[in-house]
C-alpha cells in the first residue's frame, strides 16, 4: 500500500507526462423515504495527501483544540457561510455519508520506537487535523486513523519482542487515539510481509499477536475500535499460505476489523490488479477464522500500464521512463475512461478477473542522443477496475456477510463504480428497526419511581418480538452513556421498566444491529427529580415555651437549607431564621408561640448552591 501511496502522490507529473486529465461529474443522490437505507459498507483510506479530494477545503472552517474534538466531535453548522456549506455538503464524504460507517486517515507513521510521526501536517499546514476530524464526524462518519510502518528492517518485530519498547508503542498508539477522539486505530504494518523477509516470520509472528492482544485490551478499555490492514492469507492446508505473520486465527477475538489488500496482484508484470478468485480464495478462509462482520475487502480505486514492448529506439524526447524495465505507470480509475480515449482503445471486461483491460501503442518520433532521428513504438497493457469490477465485488459483502469493502483510496474510484457500490448496498440493506421510548411522567419526588416503556417496531409496523434492548443512562449531556439494563420485547415489541433515580436523568434505549436488522436507537427522554423533605413537628406546644421543628431533606447533602413560615391573616410570614442542615441533610427549626389557638406552618428549604423554593405541605400545631 504504502509503493502505492508514492505513487498516487505522483500521479500529477505522470498525467502532465503522458496522459490527459479529465474531470468526472459529481452526481447527486436524492432522498428517497420509500427506499430503505443502503447498508453502510463502504470504507477507505484517505491519504495526507489527498484529504482534499474527499473534504473541499473550507476557508472559513476556524481551528479547532484537541480537547474540543475529543469532547465535542461535531462541528457546528453555523461556522459556514451558505458557499462554504455547499462546497462542503457537496464533497465525496457528505454525498456518501449514508453508506460510510467509518473512514481510514492515512495520516500516521511509526518511526521509532514509540515515535509517531505525524505526515498530515506537512500535508496540510493551513488546515488543523482535529477541524478535518471533526468535519468528518459531522458527517456521521468514524475517524479510524491508519498507522503505517515507517521503521528501519527488522526494527519494529525487534521492537515488539522487548517488553519495554512494545508497551511504549501501545501507550503511544492509544495516547494518539484519546488526545485526538479518535474512534480507533488502524494498523498497516506491511514491513513483516515486504522489507524483513519470510524467514522471519516464525520470531515475529508470536511478538505480532502479543502486541495485538495487549493492544486491545487498552483500546477496548477506553471504547476504542482496533482495526488490522494485512496482505492475504489462504488456508494452511493450501500450497500458497500467503502471508502468514499476521496469524489471522490468533488474533482473532481480538481486532474489530481485518481489511484485507485484495489488489497489487499484479506488481512487476501485466496482470489484472485483483482477480476476482484471488479475493474469493482469502475471503473463504478469513470467514472461517473470524466473524466475517469483522472482514473488508479491499478494492483498488487506481489501475497500472505497463510497457510490454519497445520496437525501434526511442528519441530524447519520449516521456520520462520509457524502458522495458520502467515500473508500471499508475492511473486513478476515475481517469481511466478518458484514459481509453487518449489512448485510442477499447477496453474488454475479462470475466475470468473481473477486470477491464487492453493494449495500446504508442510511436515517438524525435532525435536520439546522436542527434539523428530515430523512432520507436511502444506496446503497452493496461488493467484496472471498473464499475462491473466494483459491483462483483460488492456483492461478495452479501455472498460472505462481510463488514463491506475498504477503497484505497477514497474518492478516486469512477463514480459509476460508487454507485454500483450503492446499489449493491440497498439490494441487501438491514431492514430498518425504529425505537421508541416513552416515560409516564416528566418529573418525579425524589424517592418516588416512574414507569419507561418502549415499542420496537419493523418496517412494516408490527412489533418486533424476542428483540434484545439496552437501556442506557447519563447524568448530563457531556457525561458518556452509561449501561443501565437489558431487556427482551414482548410479543408487541413493547418493553417496560420500572425505575428511581434521585438527580436529573437522560435515558435512550438501543439495540444491536445484525446482518438482516439494522441497529436503533431512540430519542433521549429526560426525568427530572424534584426534592423531597421529612418533616417532624409537635401536635401540640405549650404557650411561650421554645420549641423546634426538625426534618430531613432529601437528596440529602450539606449546603443545604431550610426556613420556617407561619400562616398570618392569609400570608406567609417568615418566623424562623435560615439555617444550613447537617451532612445528612437534616435541620432544626427553633421557633416560640406567644398566641394561643391553631397555627399553620410550611417549611421552604433550598437545595445547595440553586436557588429555586421548594416547599413543605401545610401542617397545624395547636398552642396552649
Amino acid at each position: 500500500m504504502k509503493q502505492i501511496m508514492r505513487y498516487l502522490s505522483r500521479l500529477a507529473i505522470f498525467a502532465s507526462a503522458v496522459f490527459l486529465v479529465a474531470s468526472i461529474p459529481v452526481v447527486a443522490h436524492g432522498a428517497d423515504d420509500s427506499l430503505r437505507a443502503p447498508r453502510e459498507i463502504l470504507s477507505g483510506w484517505i491519504p495526507y495527501y489527498s484529504v482534499k479530494t474527499v473534504l473541499p477545503f473550507v476557508k472559513k472552517i476556524p481551528s479547532l483544540t484537541r480537547d474540543e474534538t475529543a469532547t465535542a466531535g461535531i462541528c457546528d453548522a453555523s461556522q459556514y457561510g451558505s458557499a462554504e456549506n455547499d462546497s462542503l455538503t457537496a464533497s465525496y464524504l457528505f454525498r456518501n455519508s449514508d453508506l460510510i460507517k467509518e473512514v481510514m486517515p492515512f495520516w500516521f507513521t511509526l518511526k521509532s520506537k514509540a515515535v509517531i510521526r505525524n505526515d498530515y501536517v506537512s500535508g496540510n499546514p493551513s488546515w488543523p487535523m482535529a477541524t478535518t476530524t471533526c468535519l468528518i464526524k459531522r458527517a456521521g462518519i468514524s475517524v479510524i486513523p491508519t498507522i503505517t510502518d515507517g521503521t528501519a528492517k527488522l526494527e519494529l518485530s525487534t521492537s515488539l519482542a522487548n517488553v519495554t519498547t512494545r508497551t511504549q508503542i501501545i501507550e503511544s498508539i492509544s495516547n494518539l487515539v484519546m488526545n485526538n477522539g479518535f474512534d480507533g486505530i488502524d494498523l498497516d504494518f506491511e514491513g513483516f510481509a515486504f522489507v524483513d523477509g519470510s524467514a522471519t516470520w516464525p520470531k515475529t509472528m508470536p511478538n505480532w499477536i502479543t502486541f495485538i492482544k495487549e493492544l486491545s485490551i487498552k483500546l477496548h478499555a477506553n471504547q476504542k475500535l482496533l482495526s488490522v490492514t494485512t496482505p492475504v492469507l489462504f488456508d494452511p492446508t493450501q500450497k500458497s499460505k500467503g502471508y502468514t505473520v499476521y496469524a489471522w486465527a490468533a488474533i482473532a477475538n481480538d481486532i474489530d476489523r481485518l481489511r484485507i489488500m485484495t489488489y497489487d496482484y499484479s506488481v512487476d508484470q501485466p496482470g489484472p490488479i485483483g482477480p476476482i478468485t484471488w479475493v474469493q480464495r482469502t475471503l473463504n478462509y478469513a470467514i472461517t477464522v473470524m466473524p466475517s462482520s469483522k472482514v473488508y475487502v479491499g478494492l483498488p480505486g487506481y489501475g497500472r500500464d505497463w510497457i510490454t514492448g519497445i520496437v525501434g529506439i526511442c528519441p530524447t524526447s519520449a516521456p520520462p521512463g520509457t524502458s522495458l524495465s520502467a515500473k508500471a505507470a499508475t492511473f486513478k480509475t476515475n481517469y481511466a475512461q478518458a484514459k481509453a480515449l487518449v489512448d485510442q482503445a477499447t477496453p474488454t471486461f475479462d470475466t475470468k478477473t473481473a477486470e477491464a483491460t487492453y493494449s495500446y501503442t504508442k510511436v515517438f518520433n524525435g532525435q536520439g542522443k546522436n542527434n539523428l532521428a530515430t523512432s520507436c513504438t511502444v506496446t503497452r497493457t493496461v488493467w484496472y477496475q471498473n464499475s462491473d469490477s466494483y459491483a462483483q465485488r460488492a456483492a461478495l459483502v452479501s455472498q460472505y456477510k462481510l463488514g463491506g469493502v475498504a477503497l484505497w483510496t477514497l474518492g478516486i474510484e469512477d463514480d459509476t463504480a460508487t454507485q454500483e457500490i450503492r446499489k449493491a448496498a440497498t439490494s441487501f440493506a438491514p431492514e430498518k428497526i425504529t425505537t421508541v421510548l416513552s416515560l409516564d411522567k416528566n418529573t418525579i419526588r425524589y424517592g418516588d419511581s416512574f414507569l419507561l416503556t418502549g415499542n420496537v417496531t419493523g418496517e412494516d409496523k408490527s412489533g418486533k418480538s424476542g428483540l434484545a434492548v439496552i437501556v442506557e443512562y447519563r447524568k448530563s449531556e457531556q457525561s458518556p452513556w452509561r449501561h443501565l439494563a437489558d431487556l427482551v420485547t414482548g410479543s408487541d415489541g413493547s418493553i417496560s421498566l420500572p425505575l428511581t433515580f434521585g438527580t436529573r436523568t437522560y435515558l435512550q434505549l438501543r439495540t444491536e444491529g445484525t446482518w438482516d436488522r439494522a441497529n436503533s436507537m431512540s430519542d433521549e427522554a429526560i426525568i427530572d427529580v424534584a426534592p423531597r423533605i421529612s418533616v417532624v413537628a409537635p401536635t401540640t406546644v405549650s404557650l411561650g415555651k421554645a420549641t423546634q421543628i426538625t426534618g430531613t431533606i432529601f437528596p440529602q447533602s450539606p449546603g443545604s437549607t431550610a426556613q420556617l413560615q407561619k400562616l398570618v391573616l392569609g400570608k406567609w410570614q417568615d418566623i424562623a431564621v435560615v439555617l444550613a442542615t447537617a451532612d445528612d441533610g437534616k435541620f432544626v427549626l427553633p421557633y416560640t408561640e406567644s398566641k394561643r389557638g391553631v397555627a399553620t406552618y410550611r417549611v421552604l428549604y433550598f437545595l445547595q448552591g440553586e436557588t429555586i423554593e421548594n416547599k413543605s405541605t401545610e401542617f397545624s400545631v395547636v398552642v396552649k
